[in-house]
Parts: structure tokens; C-alpha cells; sequence
């Protein structure tokens, strides 16, 4: 080999050391962490308002997120429905990682479950709450190992963590009782307007596939840019660049009040909304890809 073939190997070799050294908090992103979180909430039973799973739940996710951020907040609320109804109490969880710090990231997921199982193949079984390991457990447990790994390693900026009730509240075919937590939020202006949010939703299964929500692409495009070259950097390779259907989701409310939040979810799941959306649908791996890529972002690799 040459002496400028040796001089080019060495740089690269050099390099590439500076650039791993440089992203070690990815290193200890662990996915099999992440899927004890899921678990945990699963193991409660269905978490939806009204119910004893979702009293257990609340009090989960407070004890366990006081345990890796700076501080709690508990926004609790009792909305009405469309109908005039007054619904059972729910409550957004807000941890803020340096909150004092600016500018400030905002990721957000919703931690409540269906009331019904309406997609359910099984029509007695349809009125019947569900487990919901992948819709609503899966999102939750990855901000909460994302929490632990910025416990370890503090980020260049300020991170808000919240978690959203009353999500999965609604009927289909109706949009209005659904999104209930982040209506709250988003009507209250319950914090000041993040430089960027980002909403992770079912993004457990097992056979993960992420293409880019159109709703986020068409009102955050360059946030939406920078999250897939993120993961496709780090060789995240389940986002798919492609743009693919618009979903409702709790990114909405935020959307329409001008922030700019774009969702990470993979709609394509045959478990959505039935008793059959259970742990063993979902992976540590799934769990630990999405992880990394929000830990690069925050970290700015």
C-alpha cells in the first residue's frame, strides 16, 4: 500500500473513531428496556378512561417518569363529547427534561387505550376494551427510553414529554371525539411553542415500516427531511421516505394551532383496534430503531 494509501486509511480510521465518539448516547439505547416499558403498561390490562387499567396507568407513568426527568406535571381534565356528555376524568403527563433551557423539543405520544374493540373479528368481543400493546403502549415506551437514555446524557437542548389521554376516545366515522388530551393541551397552550414536536404512535410491530405521514410532510416539510436523513444516517432503514396516506392523530390539534409536530407511525398493522394487538406483536428492535433516531435528533448527529 501506498504511503498516501496509508496516510487516507489512517484519517478514515480516525474519522470514523471522532464520529462514534461523538454519538454515545445511541450506544446506550436498549430496546429490550424499551419493550419492558410496553409491558409494563400492557400488564395493567386496557389503560381507557373510566377504567381501573387506566387509574394504574396514570400512576405508572407519573412514578416512572419522575424517576428519569426534572420535572411532573399532571394536567387533568374531564372533557364533554360532541353529544354534550361529560366523559370519565383523564389526564396528560408532562415531564421536562432542563426546564429552563431553550430552544425546546417537544415529542409526544398518547398513553390511553380503545374503549372498544370494534375491529375486532370476534363481534361479541367488540364492546370489550383493549390491551393496546402496540396502539398506545408501543409510543410511550419509546419516549420513556428515550427518557432514560438522556437521563444519562444530557441533551444540547430543552425536551418536553408528554403524554396524551383520550387519544383512542371516539367512534369511527367521526373525528370529533377523538385527539381529547391534545384538544386539552393544545386549547390551554399548556406550554409555550416548541422549535419542533414530533408524535411516535404505534411503532412496535414487529414488522415496522414508517413511511412519512402526509399531513406532516405537507405542513413541516423540512422537519420531516431532517428526521428520515436522521435515520437513514444511522441506518435506521424501517423509514421509508416515500410519502404515504394522511392519518388523524394527535399531532392535529398542534398542527392547527401553527406548531410545527409531525407523526412517526406505521398504519399498515392488521392488530389495530382488536384484541389481537398484544406484546408478542411487537419487537425491542422496532422499539429501539425509533429510540435512536429521536436521541439523534435531539443530540443533533
Amino acid at each position: 500500500m501506498s504511503r498516501a494509501r496509508v496516510i487516507c486509511a489512517a484519517a478514515a480510521l480516525v474519522a470514523g473513531c471522532v464520529l462514534a465518539s461523538e454519538r454515545p448516547a445511541l450506544d446506550s439505547v436498549d430496546g429490550e428496556r424499551a419493550l419492558a416499558f410496553l409491558t409494563a403498561q400492557t400488564d395493567l390490562g386496557p389503560r381507557a378512561p373510566g377504567t381501573a387499567g387506566h387509574e394504574a396507568g396514570l400512576r405508572y407513568l407519573v412514578e416512572t417518569l419522575r424517576a428519569l426527568v426534572d420535572t411532573v406535571e399532571t394536567m387533568r381534565f374531564q372533557p364533554m363529547d360532541s353529544h354534550g356528555r361529560r366523559l370519565p376524568p383523564m389526564a396528560n403527563i408532562i415531564g421536562r427534561i432542563r426546564p429552563d433551557a431553550q430552544p425546546r423539543y417537544l415529542l409526544c405520544a398518547h398513553w390511553d387505550t380503545r374503549p372498544r374493540a370494534d375491529r375486532d373479528p370476534d363481534p361479541a368481543r367488540r364492546d370489550d376494551p383493549i390491551v393496546g400493546a402496540n396502539d398506545g403502549a408501543s409510543g410511550v415506551a419509546v419516549l420513556m427510553e428515550v427518557a432514560s437514555v438522556l437521563r444519562d446524557h444530557t441533551p444540547p437542548v430543552g425536551v418536553d414529554i408528554v403524554l396524551f389521554d383520550g387519544e383512542d376516545w371516539g367512534e369511527e366515522g367521526s373525528l370529533d371525539d377523538y385527539f381529547l388530551g391534545s384538544r386539552e393541551y393544545a386549547a390551554q397552550r399548556w406550554s409555550e411553542e416548541p422549535e419542533l414536536g414530533i408524535l411516535v404512535d404505534m411503532v412496535g410491530d414487529a414488522d415496522l415500516h414508517i413511511p412519512v405521514e402526509r399531513l406532516s410532510w405537507q405542513t413541516s416539510p423540512d422537519l420531516v427531511s431532517n428526521v428520515w436523513r436522521v435515520a437513514e444516517d444511522i441506518g435506521v432503514d424501517a423509514f421509508d421516505a416515500r410519502v404515504g396516506r394522511t392519518v388523524y392523530d394527535d399531532h392535529l390539534p398542534l398542527v392547527e394551532i401553527g406548531w410545527s409536530v409531525i407523526d412517526i407511525i406505521d398504519f399498515d398493522y392488521p392488530y389495530w383496534h382488536t384484541h389481537s394487538d398484544t406484546p408478542d406483536k411487537c419487537s425491542s428492535e422496532s422499539l429501539e430503531s425509533v429510540a435512536k433516531v429521536l436521541v439523534a435528533v435531539i443530540h443533533g448527529y
